[in-house]
């Protein structure tokens, strides 16, 4: 840490995010929606609604903070064929915190086992579900940005900075709902010690920081990671309405990232009818809710296509299809095998 820093406040680096964009198109499709599908567009502008307003609430804790660090929102990163979006990525003076931000209603509990489990009052009595471990999801995004840092060290390095990395990268899930109940009494301890409400973030983040054995950074170092990780993020488009378009009324594709378009031969319109695009699309859409994620985090709409004009019956063509790398292929790869065989 330099004799002469002055950062003794936060700095907003990126504070933007595709949420907005996204209600905005929702509000649209109202507009022009017929009765049957306007329930559930408004049942997805509520869900997102509230996703904004746990962010902003989030923000605001980070923006009063009175802390020296760098605030990122909304990030985009993919590597390996894996995609990865994170809510807030923050570059401290010895630490990068990673959060996942999770506007949750009910009584939240968290076993011995490390399960999330959720309680709801309907009516006199309580409705209990499980829900996807948010620890395991910002696992995920800890993944990505390890990659995206380790390609940066020089080969001698690597083996070093993979052994430390865990020291000065933390995962943090940040509730931020006021209301909601944690009970964590029964947790695994290291679950315990990356699960906190919303008002608590701010002592959370200056212990993480005052446990840290590591140097502190510079201004300038803080600066340089914080731009370095800005440079990273990639532009993408949610395709959040996709079950609300219609040939009149189609919302543009999203946008691939990182590669062309197919000058393949032009899918028949009616694709969308075909029981592979089905079978393709509901086990998209079922493998997101399990692992928490948005469907195109899976395969995006240009990709689906593809499968389809492809029509792989091995890795090593599935492989063939952009976006599909090793460890997409070894993670999917073999249910979508299954049923592009099942489904011709």
């Amino acid at each position: 840490m330099g004799l002469f820093d002055k950062l003794r406040d936060p700095i907003v680096l990126k504070e933007d995010s595709e949420a907005q964009k996204q209600l905005e198109q929702l509000n649209a499709y109202l507009a022009t929606a017929d009765p049957q599908k306007k329930e559930q567009i408004e049942d997805d502008i509520k869900l997102l609604q509230y996703g904004i307003y746990g962010e902003n609430a989030l923000m605001f804790e980070l923006k009063n903070s009175h802390l020296p660090m760098y605030i990122l929102h909304d990030l985009f990163y993919e590597r390996n064929g894996l995609t990865t979006q994170i809510d807030y990525l923050l570059v401290t003076r010895k630490l990068v915190v990673i959060i996942e931000c999770k506007n949750l209603y009910g009584n939240i509990t968290i076993d011995a086992q490390g399960n999330f489990s959720r309680n709801v009052q309907l009516g006199r009595r309580y409705q209990k579900t499980g829900i996807y471990s948010p620890v395991t999801q910002n696992q995920r995004h800890l993944d990505v940005v390890h990659e995206i840092m380790r390609e940066t060290k020089p080969a001698l390095f690597r083996s070093a900075f993979d052994k430390r990395f865990d020291e000065t990268y933390k995962s943090v899930i940040v509730l931020a709902n006021p209301s909601t109940y944690l009970d964590m009494r029964f947790a695994p301890k290291d679950i315990k010690s990356k699960v906190i409400k919303a008002d608590g973030l701010v002592s959370y983040l200056k212990k993480l920081n005052d446990n840290c054995d590591a140097s502190g950074m510079s201004d300038k170092e803080m600066k340089e990671l914080a731009d370095f990780f800005l440079e990273k993020n990639q532009p993408y488009t949610k395709d959040y309405t996709e079950k609300y378009s219609s040939p009149a009324q189609a919302p543009a594709q999203e946008e691939v990232i990182g590669e062309q378009r197919s000058a393949a031969e032009p899918i028949p319109q009616n694709v969308e009818e075909t029981p592979l695009y089905q079978a393709l699309r509901s086990y998209r859409f079922n493998k997101s809710r399990e692992e928490g994620v948005k469907p195109y985090f899976i395969f995006n709409n240009d990709q689906l296509k593809r499968l389809i004009e492809i029509s792989p019956a091995t890795i090593q063509e599935l492989l063939t299809v952009s976006g599909f790398g090793e460890a997409k292929c070894k993670k999917y790869g073999a249910d979508i095998i299954r049923i592009i065989s099942q489904n011709k």
